[in-house]
């Protein structure tokens, strides 16, 4: 007896039929009958009823189903069990200021959750800096924008974020009940604006669509730091183009900031999960990538992480 006998016999229950049981498991009708078939000759006694109208257990097959479920899920454990066991030691995952507001704390969760001997080293950097410590093998894992500079990286599409101008409300303005209305690249055109540098991902997807826009952006200041960045955005000193994660650094950011969507489709800031390449990385490091992952996949899906789609290939 085997156990993908015990999950095609489950699953014929569940469904109440072949065919959809022989759909679910991608099998072919045939092949599952002939499965079950030979499951019930080794136990020598009759565990479905079948008729036009699907299949039933009999009382010895609901018997069955019961202590078959009951050995699956002990398998689920087992495997759980053994992976955790034999993964340890720690991975370093580089994420740039605004991925770590909205995936740092699920990250670490999740982790703690799932491998719970592997110790995270959380990396919060601008993305320029994190692509220079992944090329010196100081990261495992990074989240990144503009992968150009990769050498032997693994590169994985992630999602993408859309971009907003944000701003000080001004004196005695209300900040809006609803999403404001999208704005063009065209209407950032003499708006004065504080920026990253030259060498991070944001700022290298906004180059190119200043440039095609026909724009020269009017900068005020070009800071490397978010937190210091989103400061001087309170102080009035001026504006700012990031994606939605970055409000998660301001203390009450709906009262105190307006921000509008960039609606021009190539004005996106793609995410890339980064690593070393597989034969780099240790078995922690490829379980944690997974993790990574699937985290960034739920966090869009359930709508946590606000203004950002998944990639095509994620989808």
């Amino acid at each position: 007896m085997e156990l993908r006998q015990l999950r095609y016999f489950v699953r014929v229950v569940e469904a109440g039929s072949m065919s959809r049981a022989a759909l679910d498991l991608d099998l072919v009708q045939s092949a599952l009958s002939q499965q079950i078939s030979r499951l019930e000759g080794e136990l020598a006694t009759r565990l479905l009823q079948r008729s036009s109208k699907g299949v039933v257990p009999t009382e010895a097959g609901m018997a069955f189903f019961r202590e078959a479920q009951l050995t699956l899920r002990h398998a689920e454990q087992a495997v759980r069990a053994a992976q955790q066991s034999r993964l340890s030691g720690t991975v370093s995952v580089g994420l740039a200021s605004t991925t770590a507001t909205v995936l740092g704390v699920p990250l670490m969760r999740a982790m703690r959750e799932r491998y719970p001997d592997v110790r995270l080293h959380l990396v919060e950097s601008m993305s320029g800096h994190l692509t220079g410590m992944l090329n010196a093998r100081q990261l495992d894992l990074a989240v990144l924008f503009d992968t150009g500079a990769a050498r032997r990286w693994s590169v994985m599409p992630l999602l993408e974020e859309k971009l907003y101008l944000m701003r000080l409300l001004a004196t005695g303005e209300a900040a809006a009940s609803s999403a404001p209305a999208p704005i063009c690249m065209a209407q950032l055109q003499d708006v004065p604006l504080i920026l990253p540098t030259g060498a991070h991902g944001l700022r290298s997807t906004l180059d190119t669509a200043f440039a095609r826009a026909g724009i020269k952006p009017l900068l005020v200041a070009e800071v490397d730091s978010l937190t210091m960045l989103m400061d001087a955005v309170c102080a009035g000193l001026g504006c700012t183009v990031q994606p939605w994660a970055a409000l998660g650094r301001v203390q009450d950011a709906a009262r105190r900031l307006h921000w509008a969507e960039i609606a021009e489709a190539p004005v996106r800031r793609s995410n890339a999960l980064c690593s070393l390449s597989d034969d780099e990385l240790s078995p922690a490091a490829l379980a944690t990538r997974v993790v990574l992952a699937d985290c960034a996949r739920g966090l869009v899906r359930s709508g946590a992480w606000k203004g950002a789609q998944l990639s095509h290939h994620e989808l």
